[in-house]
């Protein structure tokens, strides 16, 4: 198949099942994984459709770009650290997994490294982590019920609590306004905190998404202590201390680039 006709099949595909996924649709079209994200590139400059983390949607449909827009203006602070911790809590992740993912942007981050990945249940209450990780098929999406927070992409409230109480999670990956060695992971809505603390009840493990300017702060409601906190990734800013600090008091400390 010449490439001309390849992309004219790639587009009714598209129109047929309203998502493509590269690693599925490079097998079925009997091309390189490599030769159809080229294919991809070229069709969504002549604008004739949006390419996600993973495959394609059509340009009219609600994707990933559209709910990006929505984000709060705070995920735009830190970006750079936050796309770094995210990167390094997804090598934390294997194939098979079942991980819960908290709303926060830094959480946001890491699906975007999960969004490519096989064979995964993922338990949410982001609306935006949700959304992009239900472009892969092979991505099962557990959405927690609640109260959609006014002016935010992120359910809180324990009305999703019966879900949370019949799950089990390998990890939960989880962030926060502030960090103390005393009080642990604390936030500005005790709703939230409420949450988290049901989310993390079930799971194997809990990894801390911290970015520098988190570790030492404080906020109004507690959420997870320091004793349930198997892991904490952070960025290299952290100051050193205090790195030493969180090690002496047996909490796993990686330093993301």
């Amino acid at each position: 198949m010449f490439s001309p006709q390849r992309r004219e099949r790639i587009l009714e595909i598209l129109h047929e099942r309203k998502q493509i996924v590269v690693r599925e649709l490079a097998a079925e079209l009997g091309v390189s994984e490599g030769t159809l994200r080229t294919d991809l590139r070229l069709l969504e400059e002549e604008g004739k459709l949006e390419r996600t983390h993973g495959g394609a949607i059509p340009v009219s449909a609600p994707g990933y770009r559209q709910a990006e827009i929505a984000e709060s203006p705070r995920s735009e602070l830190n970006r750079a650290e936050k796309q770094a911790i995210g990167r390094a809590a997804a090598a934390l992740v294997s194939k098979g997994q079942c991980v819960m993912l908290d709303a926060s942007t830094t959480a946001l981050e890491l699906a975007k490294h999960l969004v490519d990945m096989d064979y995964l249940t993922v338990v949410t209450n982001g609306l935006n982590s949700a959304m992009l990780l239900n472009q892969n098929p092979r991505i099962n999406v557990i959405l927690i019920g609640g109260v959609l927070r006014p002016g935010s992409r992120s359910i809180e409230g324990l009305l999703g609590q019966g879900i949370l109480e019949d799950i089990h999670a390998d990890l939960f990956f989880t962030s926060s306004e502030g960090f103390t060695l005393e009080t642990g992971m604390t936030d500005f809505s005790v709703y939230e905190a409420e949450l988290k603390k049901r989310m993390a009840a079930g799971v194997s493990q809990v990894v801390a998404l911290l970015d520098h300017t988190k570790l030492g702060r404080r906020s109004i409601a507690a959420s997870i202590r320091p004793p349930g906190i198997h892991t904490l990734i952070t960025d290299g800013r952290a100051d050193p201390d205090y790195v030493r600090k969180l090690k002496r008091n047996g909490i796993r400390v990686m330093i993301a680039d």
